[in-house]
């Protein structure tokens, strides 16, 4: 089931954090498990987005209604995607 936890050990966990908690605590302490799950999550999208999607150019407009001048700085060097571990 979860790795090598079979179905009575599973049994014995749950009865041991009913008889620590109690049962008008679970769904409380569920609750507040899975907003932390869902949390890390977006964080851990968000890093990976911030990682993989190029950062959007700047572009400013003179005072006087003139067209787009780009700005290229140093930081908009093209560089290589770094290599992923997972």
């Amino acid at each position: 089931m979860f790795g090598n936890l079979g179905f009575g050990e599973l049994m014995i966990i749950l009865v041991i954090v009913l008889v620590l908690f109690g049962a008008k605590r679970i769904p409380e302490i569920s609750a507040s498990f899975g907003k932390g799950i869902r949390e890390f999550k977006k964080n851990v999208n968000d890093v990976e987005r911030s990682i993989t999607e190029p950062e959007p150019r700047t572009e400013s407009r003179l005072p006087a209604g003139d067209p787009v001048i780009r700005r290229e700085t140093a930081n908009e060097e093209v560089r290589p995607e770094p290599k992923r571990l997972i």
